[in-house]
């Protein structure tokens, strides 16, 4: 696999849209000694719904669209996040996966979005199995300015905001990180947003070629925020694991992509059964001790392009969402 296009500057744009609209947005925007940018997106402001669709985008790193919509699919949670890329690989892979471990003191976060693809590291800047990802896509980016999406309920301190930009090899001043706590709108919709990612992880965890992965897409349904850190997080999983929908499209045979089908979904997983919060609770707040197969969505269809032929898994499962969100 060769990638040409840069995802920080495929990504700049949106996050141009993000400041110069931050008032439409309920977004607060503030630059530090530093020189970076730091965007809000519902720590000390209320951010969005819509907030969070453009967020998504970025952290597909300008390859994948991503709208909100009504379906019918859920009994009691219409409003669903719908994402699209025609590179699914390197948009959720090389971009929207929260690969980048950063700590300073208390403060820890992971980092997601297409700076990942400019540092290709994980542990603070330190080799991590995430340089082995990037060999394998065969991919470093290379870009004037970088922007990281950080999952947290406080802005960073600026010693991990200068690290980040050391390990981009920017100066701080060509720095965007954005800021989307879990238990806000916009948190939720760049969670949710990761269900096409989530099937990508599990897809190369199995061992499937990422050469053979061509196009793909998915839905889940937006999550009511919760205002407990624990409950927000199982519900933005919940939404996946219980309701998230995939389509992929791949190449080979038919045997593999049925393979694939049959293996993908959330509830191959031994802590398939109850909400997240709830798993999370009984491995004694340990994500070490969860099954990461878990981590996929609930139903899944792969289509093998050169057959035709398509193939189906797993299900949704209302009850176990209407318990998670509360109906």
């Amino acid at each position: 696999m060769q990638y040409r296009a840069s995802v920080n500057k495929l990504t700049q744009p949106l996050v141009d849209q993000l400041i110069n609209e931050a008032d439409k947005l309920r977004l607060d925007v503030q630059t530090l000694a530093c020189g970076a940018t730091i965007i809000d997106a519902g720590i000390n402001v209320l951010g969005g719904l819509e907030a969070g669709r453009i967020i998504t985008e970025i952290c597909l790193g300008g390859m994948g669209t991503v709208s909100l919509s009504h379906t019918q699919y859920t009994e009691n949670w219409p409003l669903t996040v719908n994402v699209h890329t025609s590179n699914p690989v390197l948009a959720c892979l090389g971009s929207q996966y929260a690969g980048w471990s950063l700590s300073h003191e208390k403060y820890f976060a992971l980092g997601s979005g297409p700076a990942r693809a400019m540092a290709v590291k994980e542990k603070d800047g330190k080799p991590a199995p995430v340089e082995a990802l990037y060999k394998e896509l065969n991919y470093k980016d290379e870009a004037e300015t970088a922007t990281l999406v950080i999952e947290n309920d406080n802005i960073p301190p600026v010693e991990i905001v200068e690290k980040v930009a050391k390990a981009c090899g920017v100066e701080a001043n060509k720095l965007t990180i954005i800021v989307t706590p879990t238990s806000s709108l916009a948190g939720g919709v760049q969670v949710v947003g990761r269900v096409l990612e989530v099937a990508m992880h599990k897809a190369h965890e199995l061992h499937f070629p990422l050469e053979n992965i061509v196009d793909g897409m998915g839905s889940a349904p937006l999550c009511p925020p919760h205002p407990d850190f624990v409950q927000a997080m199982g519900r933005t999983n919940d939404a996946i694991l219980f309701a998230g929908q995939v389509h992929i499209f791949v190449k080979g045979d038919d045997e593999a992509a049925e393979k694939l089908a049959n293996e993908l979904p959330s509830s191959t997983s031994k802590d398939y059964g109850k909400p997240f919060a709830q798993v999370f609770k009984d491995a004694k707040y340990d994500f070490f001790k969860i099954d990461g197969m878990l981590f996929s969505p609930a139903s899944v269809i792969v289509t093998a392009v050169e057959s035709g032929n398509s193939f189906r898994a797993g299900k949704l499962d209302n009850d176990l969402l209407n318990q998670s969100f509360g109906a």
